[in-house]
C-alpha cells in the first residue's frame, strides 16, 4: 500500500463528536462536504468517516476512548502518515509524548501507533504496509 495522494503532505484533522452522522449531514449542507468513507460499529455509531470539503480531507467519528468528546478533553485527533512509524513513535516518546498504543500492524494495511502530546492532543502515526 502506498500513502494515498490526499494524505502524503498533510496532518489530517480527525474531529470526534457526539453525533457524527448528524455532523456529516450538517457539513454537507453547510459546506458542500462529500462523504468518501464510513465505518460503523455494531451499535450504529460511526467509528471512522472521511469527508471532503473544498478538496481537504476531514476525518470524524463518534467520540470514544482514548479520545473523549470535547467537554472531557481535546476533540481532534491528528493523523500523520510517516516513513517509519516505529522510529517516530520512539522519538516522540523520548521527547515526552505519552504512548497510548504501541506500533502494531492493522488490518487495513498500515502500521499504527497512538500518542498523546504534552498538550493533550492525540496523534495517530501510520506507515503503509507492503503487500
Amino acid at each position: 500500500m502506498e500513502i494515498p495522494e490526499q494524505y502524503k503532505y498533510a496532518v489530517i484533522p480527525h474531529a470526534l463528536v457526539d453525533g457524527a452522522a448528524e455532523a456529516i449531514r450538517f457539513y454537507a449542507a453547510a459546506f458542500g462536504a462529500t462523504e468518501s468513507f464510513r465505518l460503523e460499529g455494531d451499535d450504529g455509531r460511526i467509528v471512522h468517516a472521511e469527508i471532503t470539503i473544498h478538496r481537504s480531507t476531514l476525518m470524524l467519528g463518534d467520540a470514544e476512548v482514548p479520545a473523549p468528546p470535547a467537554a472531557a478533553g481535546p476533540s481532534v485527533v491528528l493523523h500523520v502518515y510517516v516513513p517509519d512509524v516505529d522510529a517516530l513513535t520512539g522519538r516522540a516518546v523520548a521527547a515526552g509524548a505519552e504512548l497510548l498504543t504501541a506500533p502494531a500492524d492493522m488490518p487495513y494495511g498500515a502500521r499504527q501507533s497512538m500518542l498523546r502530546d504534552p498538550f493533550g492532543h492525540v496523534w495517530i502515526l501510520l506507515t503503509p504496509l507492503d503487500g
